[in-house]
C-alpha cells in the first residue's frame, strides 16, 4: 500500500510520539512507538513499549491489538526494526506477519545481534520492510547503551546572561521562569536516574523528584544517585536510604548500566558537571538561560575542566535543539 506524504508524516509523528510518551519507563527495553495505517489512510492503531513490570509487550503488539482486524492489509510504521527473537514476548516480526500487515517502515535498524533480523524475516515472507531514517530521540539512550556499553548522559545547567547560577549568598530560586522549570521536570520524568554530588545535596537539600507545576508527582520517578564520600545527614531528603551512592563517576556509570539504567541526567554543581565534560562522558548539555544579570555570584560557566590553552583546543558543540520557554531560552548542545 502506497501512503501519501501527508499520511506518512502523520503516521511517523504518531509512532515517534508514542515512543516519547514512555521514555524512561521501559528500561532495559527500548522505548519504541508504532502506528498502523489502514489502506484508506486512517491511523487505526498506535502502541508503545510497555514497562517490564507489567505486560512488557512491545509497541507493535500494542498497536496491532488496537487495530484489530483493520490491521490486515495495513502498513506499520515502527521507530525500531521489529525484533526477531523470543524473550519475555514473541518476535514482533512474526506478530506483524500473522496479523496480515502488508508493509513495514522502520526508522532505525536494530543493532542488537540477539534481536535483529526482523526486516529480513518480513522480506522473506513477502512483506516489504523499508528502512526510512527518522530522528527518534526516545531510542537514543538504548542505542547508545548497545554501542558504547554505558548510559547516555545529559548534564543540566541554568544560569543568567552573565553566566551565574546563584547569587553571592547562594540563593538560586528562581533564576528561570515557570515554563522552563516545568520543562526541566518533564525531562526528569523521562530519565532513569538523576545524579548529583554531595556538595549539592548538603547545600540545597534537593528532592530530585519529577513534579508538575501543581506539585503533584509524575507517574515515573527517576532513581536519585549521589556521587561523593561526604556523609549525608538523615534529616535531608536524600538521607533516607532510597538513593544510590558511589565514590566516583566511573563506578556510578558502570553499576548503573549493569542495573539497566540507560538514560541519566546530571544536575550537580560545576565540579561534577565539569568532571563529566572533561572525561568525555557528557553526551548532551541542557542549558536554561534567563535574560537577567547578577554581576557576581556562583558561575556554572566556570566549570572545573581540563582547560584548553589555545582556541584551537576549545570544546565546540553544536546546537541540537533551541526553544523559547516563556522568558527563558533552552539550548540542547551536542559535541561537534
Amino acid at each position: 500500500m502506497e501512503c501519501s506524504e501527508a499520511v506518512r508524516s502523520a503516521a511517523w509523528n504518531a509512532a515517534i510520539a508514542a515512543g516519547d510518551s514512555v521514555r524512561g519507563t521501559t528500561w532495559p527495553n527500548p522505548s519504541v512507538g508504532c502506528a498502523i495505517v489502514a489502506p484508506d489512510g486512517r491511523i487505526v492503531g498506535v502502541g508503545a513499549t510497555q514497562p517490564p513490570g507489567g505486560t512488557g509487550e512491545h509497541a507493535e503488539v500494542m498497536a496491532l491489538r488496537q487495530a484489530g482486524e483493520l490491521a490486515r492489509g495495513a502498513t506499520a510504521f515502527v521507530t525500531l526494526e521489529p525484533c526477531n527473537h523470543t524473550g519475555r514476548t514473541g518476535p514482533c516480526s512474526h506478530a506483524l506477519y500473522d496479523a496480515g500487515i502488508a508493509a513495514v517502515h522502520y526508522a532505525t535498524p536494530d543493532p542488537n545481534p540477539t534481536a535483529s533480523g526482523g526486516a529480513d524475516f518480513l522480506r522473506q515472507h513477502g512483506i516489504p520492510a523499508t528502512h526510512e531514517p527518522r530522528e527518534v530521540s526516545a531510542l537514543e539512550p538504548w542505542l547508545h547503551g548497545v554501542r558504547h556499553r554505558r548510559p547516555f548522559v545529559t548534564v543540566k545547567m541554568a544560569h543568567t546572561l552573565d553566566g551565574f547560577s546563584a547569587a553571592q549568598d547562594s540563593s538560586s530560586q528562581w533564576i528561570t521562569g515557570e515554563q522552563a522549570r516545568a520543562h526541566a521536570h518533564e525531562i526528569r520524568a523521562s530519565r532513569d536516574a538523576i545524579i548529583v554530588g554531595t556538595g549539592t545535596v548538603l547545600a540545597d537539600n534537593p528532592r530530585l523528584t519529577a513534579r508538575r507545576l501543581d506539585g503533584s508527582l509524575y507517574p515515573h520517578q527517576p532513581q536519585p544517585v549521589i556521587i561523593g564520600s561526604r556523609p549525608i545527614p538523615a534529616k535531608l531528603h536524600l538521607g533516607q536510604g532510597g538513593e544510590l551512592r558511589y565514590s566516583s563517576i566511573s563506578e556510578a556509570l558502570s553499576d548503573l548500566f549493569a542495573r539497566g539504567y540507560r538514560d541519566i541526567l546530571v544536575e550537580g554543581g560545576p565540579g561534577l558537571v565539569g568532571a563529566f565534560v572533561s572525561a568525555g562522558l557528557a553526551d548532551a548539555i541542557h542549558s536554561y538561560i534567563n535574560p537577567s544579570l547578577l554581576g557576581a555570584g556562583l558561575n556554572p560557566a566556570r566549570l572545573v575542566l581540563d582547560e584548553p590553552t589555545s582556541m584551537k583546543d576549545i570544546r565546540r558543540f553544536h546546537i541540537h535543539q533551541l526553544r523559547q520557554l516563556g522568558n527563558d531560552i533552552f539550548i540542547e548542545s551536542r559535541l561537534s
